[in-house]
């Protein structure tokens, strides 16, 4: 730490009161952080890493990620804390007692005032507590109570008891008005009294080499030595009886610690002479120290009056920090005549001997870029390109936004500028700066590397990268070639650098190279192991070491030749003020390095080494469903037993850790680590099975724990337990009854469906004979009708030809008496003889007999023939009766009594009635007639 120093007292030459706004890292946490009350009257940081504050409305827990509040049973303000024995003590308003964590992870409260209530003086207030050989000592500005874990014991002294000190085995207790006291088997014994103490606040007394160091609150400091009080020559002093000394610390380097009333934080060294001055105006969230502890790794707590900050003493990287906000985002930094220059987004700065902002008039603007060329200072700004001398400036370029500038290899006085428009070249000629912009390309030229004299490498914001070549006398470019169609992984935001006298490239997706023998740009496997995909350089390319920034915002200091040698600044509180995209860091002195951020800057001492330790997780608390669970339920084989469909969450810390976070992987279903989101673990939805899970701390920089290891045990659901076999069995052989009872009564079923289907088919079978012998009876009936109709046909017609055979005879008879009519004797025998013959040929009878008969064999001829044809008369349905029998005319002549021509005439009228054409047979209609 004494090396870091020198190097920055190397960069301003004066005195260490040059960091009187300068300051070690500063953490606040507000209000909203920590949701309590504003006030805390006293911290405690115990051995597992937790910090325990005293705050107006409880106590609160920090694990170093989330704050808890724990309230008094009477809700008081909780004005003292200490931790001892795995206890948490706490002082209030009449009450003392101390706090113990429960089996489920929470904190129970458990009173020892009430051992002694009586004895308590009304409003009395216990404001300050420690252990002392195994007992605990709990203060009250009347009395003084210990605790020997047994009883409660209380000593009434005969003044106001101002503060507890202790010292190697000595318990000092220090009054108001009687002097100091030291405590010998709970009695109070007089060390020493002086009238310089009278009326005093002695605020501590800490043992300095072989002197007694006393601190006041408004007398400033004294050396006790032989019993002799002696004033201080220390230079804090005048601070602390002007601000009002509050709380006092000693590191283990000897450097102090003041916490003032009025104005913050004042650290001195053991000589008494102040380091560092932290306040409000740089940094602390407030100026009011209520309570301070240091810990072991030299970490100031604070609790304010209205907040707690944390300042790390150890760290040698310190902070330029304005708060008044006229500085604006700083973009390079360069030591020059022992001057600390500052490039920001508003003007050019520098800082005097006091460490005071000073604006050099005419800068206003952003200022790019700040480098030493043979000995001038080059101001790259938004409006040119400036000397600087002192706090005045020169312009010697009008060409706009200079971002950065080059030397030229193997040429002493000729350089190269990227800038909004292009390039810029700069020469010196007789002590004179003389500019030409190189022409033909207007690429807006933020990075800019040469890879030989006469070839540059320049990156476009938007379109890529572009190789340059220029003439030997460096007057005009000579060949622009665009590069982001050879094998370019991003043309958006590339970076170019020269490593090694390698051309490489950062890029949206890693690290390139451009490879010569195949003029492309091809991948870098190299640094993409080595640096990363993810980070990019931040510092001067001439420098060594190189310094990345990772996504993760940490910012990394290689050496390419040797790995061994790193460092990390992981720091939650720079990642919120980076300048992003424009980030830089620019070298100082030797090893002291500075990076530029918003409204400030930090600077580094490459040289320190911050011990790192990354502590295994704890579980705090186990809840399934929701409900909490004893933490003892796992303090065996380790091992969580689940119900099926529960869900577990596991609330885990590492409160010795610092910048970190949890990672969980379940080895038997993937190898991977997963993020576990703030502190809680929730694992849902888990098959039935016995798993392990690992739970590791991981911080940003890729440091991590030893794994932690807990066993997950799920039952399976009831249908795959014990419970569901029997079931299974039970129903199996449940089905296995069921199945024999259902296919024996299928088997009756079947032999009764047997017998009914066999019933039936007899019953068919004797069916179907019945219809086959019903059938064999009705065709025989139908042939015996059919021979019946035969007969009857046969009968009809035997009769019509015995009537026409009779019929011919009587006609024949008839022309014989015609003949013969002349023998005849008397006329009229004949005339009666010729008229029987007539009627007996025209005898009606026999034609309704004949019609009846005929019916019976042709289905009521003359009725079908009636309704289709009703013209018909009776004498043309006796013509359609014997010709449906088939006769002849010839036959039918005699029939009808008349010729064989009245016939064919009778037929021809007949066929006109039917209205048959000339082609359609009357015999053939008069058959069709059914």
């Amino acid at each position: 730490m004494k090396k870091s120093l020198f190097f920055l007292l190397l960069i301003f030459t004066f005195s260490l009161s040059v960091f009187g706004q300068f300051s070690p890292n500063i953490y606040n946490y507000s209000i909203a952080e920590y949701k309590a009350s504003n006030q805390n009257w006293d911290l405690y940081r115990a051995d597992n890493g937790k910090v325990y504050v005293a705050n107006n409305i409880g106590l609160l827990e920090y694990d170093g990620i989330d704050w808890k509040l724990f309230q008094l049973p009477n809700q008081t303000t909780v004005r003292s804390v200490l931790v001892f024995n795995d206890l948490i003590f706490t002082g209030s308003f009449e009450e003392f007692g101390y706090w113990k964590e429960d089996d489920f992870g929470g904190l129970e409260y458990e009173s020892l005032s009430e051992l002694m209530k009586s004895e308590i003086s009304p409003n009395e207030e216990i404001w300050q507590i420690l252990s002392y050989k195994g007992k605990v000592i709990f203060r009250s500005f009347s009395s003084i109570y210990i605790y020997d874990f047994n009883t409660v014991e209380r000593i009434h002294p005969s003044s106001a008891v101002i503060s507890l000190s202790l010292v190697d085995d000595d318990l000092f207790v220090s009054t108001l008005n009687d002097g100091i006291y030291k405590l010998e088997q709970k009695r109070l014994v007089p060390f020493f009294s002086d009238e310089a103490l009278i009326d005093t606040k002695i605020i501590s007394i800490v043992k300095n080499k072989d002197k007694y160091l006393i601190m006041t609150s408004l007398k400033g400091s004294y050396h006790l030595v032989s019993n002799r009080l002696r004033p201080t020559q220390f230079a804090f002093n005048n601070e602390i009886k002007q601000h009002q000394l509050n709380k006092f610390s000693m590191l283990q380097n000897g450097d102090m610690v003041f916490g003032t009333i009025k104005d913050g934080v004042y650290v001195a060294d053991h000589k008494g002479e102040i380091k560092f001055h932290i306040s409000k105006e740089n940094g602390l969230v407030n100026n009011t120290v209520l309570s301070q502890f240091l810990d072991e790794n030299d970490k100031l707590w604070l609790g304010l009056d209205n907040g707690i900050s944390t300042i790390d003493l150890k760290n040698t990287n310190y902070f330029f920090n304005d708060v008044s906000g006229k500085l604006g985002a700083v973009y390079d930094i360069v030591k020059y005549q022992d001057l600390l220059y500052v490039g920001t987004n508003t003007g050019l700065f520098y800082l005097d001997k006091n460490n005071n902002l000073n604006f050099i008039d005419g800068s206003q603007g952003q200022v790019w870029d700040l480098k030493i060329i043979d000995n001038n200072l080059f101001c790259g700004h938004n409006e040119g390109t400036f000397l600087v001398n002192k706090n005045q400036i020169q312009k010697i370029s009008d060409f706009t936004g200079g971002w950065t500038i080059q030397k030229v290899p193997e040429h002493d006085d000729l350089y190269m500028q990227g800038t909004y428009a292009g390039l810029v070249k700069f020469q010196q000629k007789n002590g004179k700066w003389e500019t030409k912009h190189m022409g033909q390309t207007t690429i807006p030229s933020r990075f800019l590397v040469f890879e030989n004299p006469t070839t540059a490498w320049v990156a476009h914001a938007y379109k890529g990268i572009y190789k340059v070549n220029f003439n030997s006398s460096y007057d005009t470019i000579t060949k622009i070639t665009n590069y982001g169609v050879k094998g370019l992984d991003s043309e958006y935001n590339p970076r170019v650098y020269n490593l090694k006298n390698d051309i490489v490239f950062k890029t949206n997706h890693g690290w390139q190279k451009y490879e010569p023998l195949l003029d492309s740009i091809v991948p870098f496997k190299l640094l993409n192991e080595k640096f990363g995909k993810d980070a990019y350089i931040i510092s001067e390319q001439s420098m060594s070491p190189i310094v990345l920034k990772d996504k993760s915002g940490v910012i990394s200091f290689k050496y390419i030749n040797n790995d061994s040698v790193e460092q990390k600044i992981n720091n939650k509180l720079i990642k919120n003020r980076y300048i992003v995209d424009y980030e830089h860091v620019s070298k100082i002195d030797h090893s002291l390095f500075a990076l530029n951020l918003d409204n400030g800057f930090m600077l580094i001492d490459e040289t320190f080494r911050d011990s790192i330790a990354i502590y295994k997780p704890q579980i705090e608390a186990i809840r399934i469903n929701g409900e909490s669970i004893r933490l003892s339920a796992i303090s065996g084989d380790k091992t969580i037993k689940l119900k099926h469909n529960e869900n577990v969450n596991l609330e885990l810390s590492s409160s010795k850790s610092s910048n970190h976070y949890f990672e969980y992987s379940i080895p038997s279903l993937s190898k991977d680590w997963f993020k576990v989101d703030n502190r809680n673990l929730d694992l849902n939805n888990i098959n039935h099975g016995v798993y392990d899970i690992l739970l590791r701390t991981r911080d940003d920089s890729g440091n991590t724990s030893s794994p932690k290891e807990l066993i997950l045990d799920v039952s399976p659901p009831w249908y795959k337990g014990t419970f569901g076999m029997v079931l299974y069995v039970v129903l199996l052989f449940g089905f296995i009854g069921l199945f024999y009872y259902l296919h024996h009564r299928k088997v009756q079923k079947e032999q009764r469906l047997l017998r009914v289907k066999y019933q039936r088919e007899q019953h068919k079978l004797l069916r179907e004979k019945t219809l086959e012998n019903e059938k064999n009876i009705v065709q025989l009936k139908n042939e015996s009708l059919q021979n019946e109709l035969k007969i009857k046909s046969k009968q009809l017609a035997n009769n019509a030809m015995a009537l026409v055979k009779k019929n011919e005879v009587l006609q024949d008879i008839k022309r014989e008496l015609a003949v013969n009519k002349e023998g005849f004797k008397d006329y009229y025998s004949y005339k009666k003889l010729v008229k029987k013959l007539n009627s007996s040929l025209e005898h009606k009878d026999e034609w309704e007999v004949f019609e009846e008969n005929f019916n019976q064999v042709h289905d009521e001829f003359f009725t079908k023939l009636k309704s289709r044809h009703p013209v018909l008369t009776p004498k043309d349905l006796k013509v359609c009766a014997y010709i449906k029998m088939n006769l002849a005319n010839k036959e039918i002549a005699p029939l009808m009594n008349i010729s064989v021509r009245g016939v064919e005439t009778h037929r021809y009228r007949l066929k006109k009635k039917l209205s048959l054409e000339n082609d359609i047979s009357l015999t053939d209609y008069l058959l069709n007639i059914k």
